[in-house]
């Protein structure tokens, strides 16, 4: 199973993209394990004939953020919680930045089930390589994480309770869309 060869288009309305993140610090069980979902992003998947690499590109909206959901915690996140974190990426954390990934190199599996990507990064106003692998279902579902240490591109990690309660630096970026597939 392969992508089918051309040009291909990914947006909310073909999948998710997902932050989900930690927590750590002594206070770290007050604290929620989120969820967050990108509600503004596209991505372009250009796929050739077997002697050509595939191709790949995203771009977020770093204000399109939403907490979908908070796990663990003492109390459960409401409407407020929610609307409180999104404030606080837009405002402290993201602040705005632009999001993009280029691929530099994609090498299919023999058997066309997984794709190993290298590319480029651009997170709050740096540019770093970063590596993952994405796995193609014989449905044309598209699914892969990358870990992101967020301090590698000079991100502030949000802290409350004095530093006692803290997010994690590596948060995972999930995709889970559909594509053509031969």
């Amino acid at each position: 199973m392969s992508i089918k060869s051309g040009t291909h288009k990914l947006g909310p309305d073909a999948g998710t993209l997902v932050v989900k993140t930690g927590r750590t610090g002594a206070a770290a069980k007050a604290g929620h394990d989120l969820s967050i979902e990108v509600g503004a992003w596209s991505a372009t998947i250009e796929a050739g004939d077997d002697s050509a690499q595939p191709r790949l590109e995203l771009t977020a909206e770093a204000r399109s953020l939403r907490v979908r959901e908070g796990t663990g915690g003492l109390q459960s996140l409401g409407d407020e919680d929610k609307d409180s974190i999104k404030q606080t990426i837009d405002d402290d954390v993201l602040k705005g930045t632009a999001i993009a990934f280029r691929s530099t190199a994609v090498r299919a599996r023999e058997d066309g089930t997984r794709l190993n990507v290298d590319g480029e990064l651009e997170l709050f106003g740096k540019t770093k390589p970063i590596a993952f692998e994405l796995e193609i279902g014989s449905d044309g579902r598209l699914t892969g994480t990358a870990t992101v240490k967020q301090s590698d591109w000079g991100m502030k990690l949000y802290s409350a309770l004095f530093g006692a309660l803290k997010v994690a630096d590596e948060v995972v970026v999930a995709i889970d869309a559909r594509v053509p597939v031969t």
